[in-house]
């Protein structure tokens, strides 16, 4: 597939199939993702790969966090089985490196999640990106290893799309010349 054609044709995919991706599938992805442009390659990420009964695990690391927050934990506890795969994104920001300006570290952790995003439609897998009040939980850092220097990115959901579900219609995008100035054109 063209790059531009990934581009402008990738989709989020909610609705996925039991089938789990090869595990070399996903090792592709995450080679794609540490190629993501990193100044002073800093490389600010590290990944938790989770399948099968690791992401019952989740679920109830996540159904603990909203339990002792007073929520129904049941409402969570079923929600990284919607994937067969979750490719958790961890950040971990160089922030004690004299020339590393923290803001181009989250930038370069988002172009690592679009690489995988782009990479997977590439390879014909659905994913989705999630984030949300599981990435901050205690009980989920916790289970997913994460630092005190560090935050979870987000959640990446990958496996291949359930039928009819690859084809959802482009989200609408303001039109790129409403949002240009041209300076210098003539």
């Amino acid at each position: 597939m063209e790059t531009c054609e990934a581009i402008l044709t990738r989709r989020s995919v909610p609705k996925l199939t039991e089938r789990v991706p090869e595990r070399a599938t996903i090792a592709k992805l995450l080679e794609c993702a540490v190629r993501a442009p990193t100044h002073h390659l800093t490389q600010p990420w590290r990944f938790v790969v989770l399948t099968g009964p690791a992401l019952t695990e989740l679920g109830e690391a996540w159904a603990a966090g909203v339990e002792r927050e007073g929520s129904d934990p049941d409402k969570v506890r079923h929600k990284p089985l919607r994937a067969p795969v979750i490719l958790s994104v961890i950040s971990r920001p160089k922030r004690h490196l004299p020339k590393v300006v923290e803001i181009e570290e989250h930038y370069a952790i988002g172009a690592a999640m679009q690489n995988i995003l782009l990479s997977a439609h590439d390879m014909g897998l659905g994913a989705m990106l999630r984030t949300g009040p599981a990435t901050i939980l205690p009980e989920v850092r916790s289970h997913l290893g994460v630092g005190d220097d560090e935050h979870i990115a987000g959640f990446i959901y990958l496996g291949y799309a359930a039928p009819g579900d690859s084809e959802r219609p482009r989200t609408r995008r303001t039109d790129a010349a409403e949002l240009t100035q041209w300076r210098g054109w003539g």
